[in-house]
């Protein structure tokens, strides 16, 4: 099983949903960036469960302990390692579908692929896996914005059939993001994307949502075609994430239905750069950055969970029903935006050290 991200700046999450603890292993990471948990924790609390109606109930504290690659406040170069400590679990929960498969979940395939599987949450599978990925990306941000000033915002772009309007992706901030209980910067459709989620809770049903990120301050270069292009890199990233189904960057699908003559990007020197008037490439060409806002948006499916009854097969191979226990999110969507960022951060990272590397 794959649990290692990154070439040169690597994570390497491991740990389950229901296990005692999840955690990751950074290596990589230069020497001499200041960090504390504190600098980590204020991620992963955007990140933990029991945030409100809007979120799963189980109340974890998500309290990260740095074991090692960190003195006297600065990093030392060697690996760092994270544990977090799994406190709410509530396994017997999931006795019922130790032997049935959940519709929407990864149960059948892991026990096709491994004649195995952790039933408790969903081990591996469990989201609760990417706490690792925050908790290194809070450290890829920190580098990023010490050696070039990387700026990471994401936000939800819509709930269901809601979506957010156009907005300002210079002038967004994270309070602004924060501010809302679904994280959509905008009030009324901030509003109209609660009612969805809580209408949909109440049905015992979910709903899906997309979340778009900006990054703001990206240098220009970083990328290294063929196959490890800037794009095709964040894709793997953001699809890696549980519940992510689509990707897109820049103008994305839409581009389809335009013509060359609208759909490129205008260069043009403003005495101290390259720029683009429009960003329909979304901050990537050939593979490489181009100086301009990197704009992805990426689909969250609706959460698998759900406790209306769904009929399913068993792992004696008899056919049945199901309806599944357990505290989950009715929108995954809302929890996103910082797991998002931290994905985008740690493929910079990577990249601008391999570019670094490279001599450039």
């Amino acid at each position: 099983m794959s649990s290692t991200f990154g070439k040169i700046f690597s994570v390497s999450t491991w740990g389950e949903s229901h296990g005692p603890a999840v955690g990751a292993v950074l290596d990589g990471c230069p020497a001499g960036i200041p960090l504390s948990e504190a600098d980590i924790q204020v991620f992963l609390d955007r990140r933990r469960p029991g945030q409100g109606k809007m979120t799963t109930a189980r109340d974890e504290k998500d309290q990260v302990k740095i074991l090692s690659g960190v003195f006297d406040g600065k990093t030392t170069g060697t690996p760092i390692s994270f544990v977090v400590f799994n406190e709410d679990q509530r396994s017997g929960d999931y006795s019922d579908i130790e032997k049935w498969f959940r519709p929407g979940h990864a149960d059948l395939c892991y026990d096709i692929k491994y004649g195995f599987r952790d039933y408790r949450g969903g081990g591996r599978s469990s989201a609760r896996e990417t706490i690792g990925r925050v908790a290194a990306g809070a450290v890829a941000r920190k580098f990023l914005a010490q050696v070039a000033g990387v700026e990471f915002v994401a936000w939800v772009d819509s709930v269901g059939a809601v979506d957010c309007p156009a907005l300002d992706l210079e002038t967004l901030s994270a309070d602004a993001v924060e501010a809302s209980p679904v994280r959509c910067p905008d009030a009324a459709a901030s509003a109209k994307m609660e009612q969805e989620i809580l209408d949909a809770k109440k049905n015992g049903d979910s709903v899906g949502g997309i979340v778009g990120l900006v990054v703001r301050n990206v240098p220009a270069g970083l990328g290294e075609p063929v196959f490890d292009r800037l794009d095709a890199l964040l894709a793997q990233a953001m699809l890696s994430i549980p519940a992510c189904k689509g990707f897109e960057i820049g103008s994305g699908f839409k581009a389809a239905r335009m013509h060359g003559s609208e759909h490129n990007d205008e260069i043009f020197f403003d005495g101290n750069r390259y720029r683009t008037r429009t960003n329909n490439a979304g901050g990537s060409l050939g593979g490489i950055s181009n100086g301009e806002n990197i704009v992805c948006r990426m689909a969250f499916k609706p959460t698998a969970t759900i406790s209306q009854e769904q009929k399913t097969a068993g792992r004696g191979g008899e056919n049945g029903s199901l309806a599944a226990k357990g505290r989950h999110d009715p929108c995954v969507a809302v929890r996103a935006p910082v797991i998002v960022e931290s994905m985008a951060a740690l493929v910079l990272a990577d990249l601008f050290l391999l570019q670094k590397r490279n001599g450039a």
